[in-house]
């Protein structure tokens, strides 16, 4: 057995995420590190603030705290863990898991984050859909078919026949009724913007000014950047692919693969939902996915691979 972390994205919360966890003192030591850090209550977001929660400045912290609560819950039952990958926001809790910033910091990055992309998507109209039933190159094709009404192209690529597009609200909606003309499902997605394009050019401008002022270093474990779906590598600047990682596709599906092919067969989700969970088993029926998100899924995990 060979285990990999997977680390949720933003779309992954819900209210009273991560309450449970949070009756652990290895939890709650991580919500109130976070709380001091940023001056936010994030256990009162998380647990009361259902509004706030779909509001891009707020859900980015939130689902960080989970992950990194979910992830100090394991290190203290002493489960050691190599490599990880993150979806979009998820990146950010790898690197703080592989030792790139501390908890303080990263949260710190993580909130500025949200803040920039929420500023953005109120300046910039855009939006989001997933699109399920079509490979890569044909969704790619209806992307150029429906240009003519605007902005639009791949901005990530999940799994296998589930890719997500983003740009201007009219060719969105214009690829959406070409991909369900073809017999695909086309899902509009609750999000603010039009994330991993270059609609939030701005804001990853903006935001490399915060990334400058953070220490940050090359990760000490295994981690995949999405922005080409392979390992960190030594000669990398972490700074510059997190600034494009905003204006660029999500490679998650080849990062995936890139871990299956050194081994990893066992990938445990930290933080809310099992999103990720769905797309590992959708890219290799065979691999085995946990999670940890509350005190059931956290029992089950453990069962399974051992600790403390």
């Amino acid at each position: 057995m060979k285990i990999a972390y997977l680390f949720s994205g933003q779309g992954s919360q819900y209210l009273n995420m991560g309450k449970e966890l949070y009756e652990l003192k290895e939890a709650r030591e991580v919500f109130e590190r976070v709380n001091r850090s940023i001056d936010i209550d994030v256990a009162k977001l998380c647990f009361e603030e259902q509004e706030n929660l779909n509001k891009t400045e707020y859900a980015q912290i939130a689902i960080f705290t989970v992950s990194m609560a979910a992830l100090n819950v394991m290190k203290c039952k002493l489960i050691e863990v190599d490599a990880a990958i993150g979806l979009s926001l998820g990146e950010y809790s790898a690197l703080c898991f592989a030792e790139s910033f501390t908890l303080e910091d990263g949260a710190k990055l993580v909130r500025k984050r949200g803040q920039i992309m929420g500023r953005c998507a109120e300046k910039v109209s855009g939006t989001m859909a997933a699109i399920v039933g079509l490979d890569e190159n044909m969704i790619e094709d209806i992307c150029k078919k429906a240009a003519d009404a605007g902005f639009v192209r791949a901005a990530n690529y999940n799994c296998p026949k589930q890719v997500v597009i983003a740009g201007e609200e009219d060719a969105v909606l214009k690829a959406m009724n070409i991909a369900e003309g073809l017999g695909a499902k086309a899902v509009k997605l609750n999000v603010s913007g039009a994330f991993h394009t270059d609609m939030l050019k701005d804001a990853s401008e903006e935001f490399y000014s915060v990334l400058k002022e953070i220490d940050i270093n090359l990760p000490k474990k295994k981690v995949i950047t999405n922005l080409n779906g392979d390992y960190y590598k030594n000669n990398d600047n972490v700074r510059e692919i997190l600034k494009l990682q905003m204006i660029s596709p999500v490679y998650f599906e080849k990062g995936v693969k890139k871990l299956i092919e050194d081994g990893y067969d066992t990938f445990v989700e930290l933080g809310p939902s099992k999103v990720l969970s769905g797309f590992v088993k959708k890219i290799d029926r065979k691999l085995t996915t946990l999670n940890v998100e509350d005190i059931k899924s956290l029992e089950k995990t453990l069962q399974y691979i051992g600790g403390k």
